[in-house]
């Protein structure tokens, strides 16, 4: 997509596999708070899992690709996959805020499970001095199901922290791998595309 970026969403994730429920977030987000391009960031070592249950970050990259063609605001990086290291959120988001320059607003995309997590997340306070954080939830969830020391962090930072309902979340990679492991068919949880690439290299079997 060419053109001056002013707001720039960041779908982060491992996308092993990606799958619905990543693609209609990132187009809520992209209307709710109106939003130029949504960026795929496919993490490359992940520091919250274990890398050996982890499918290979070419294959993801991949299918993150074949799942977003088709949407021209949508685009895939390979920043965290390309560079060595553990994939640390606030690399990747001063990595894009040089990038992008300070008139970009950026708005960090990714699902509320995250919030249980995110006060162990690394320099967790400077996230928001770079980044608008967007928290995709089900209907119903309330921040009251979350840790108290999370839901702390998020009321620090009321103006910075937004809290975005999605229907049908019910959609989780785990369970697609678990599915595809014992035969079952995915069709209709991931895009075509994406079914067809995890049967062809004989992924999660």
């Amino acid at each position: 997509m060419s053109g001056k970026i002013n707001k720039l969403g960041i779908m982060g994730g491992t996308f092993d596999p990606v799958h619905y429920g990543h693609l209609v977030t990132a187009e809520g987000a992209r209307c709710e708070f109106g939003l130029d391009q949504v960026l795929f960031m496919p993490s490359g070592s992940p520091p919250h899992k274990d890398l050996r249950e982890v499918t290979s970050a070419e294959h993801r990259y991949m299918m993150t690709v074949l799942a977003t063609l088709t949407n021209p605001y949508f685009e895939v990086s390979r920043i965290d996959i390309d560079r060595e290291g553990v994939s640390y959120t606030i690399d990747t988001l001063r990595i894009l805020r040089e990038q992008y320059g300070p008139d970009t607003e950026l708005f960090f995309i990714t699902g509320a499970d995250v919030m249980f997590e995110i006060v162990n997340w690394k320099d967790s306070e400077k996230l928001l001095q770079i980044a608008h954080f967007v928290a995709a939830t089900r209907p119903g969830f309330s921040l009251d199901d979350i840790p108290s020391q999370a839901r702390e962090w998020a009321s620090r930072h009321k103006d910075r922290f937004h809290v975005f309902r999605v229907p049908a979340m019910a959609i989780s990679s785990t369970n697609i791998r678990k599915r595809v492991s014992m035969g079952h068919s995915i069709r209709y949880l991931v895009p075509e595309q994406v079914d067809y690439y995890i049967r062809r290299n004989k992924l999660y079997g």
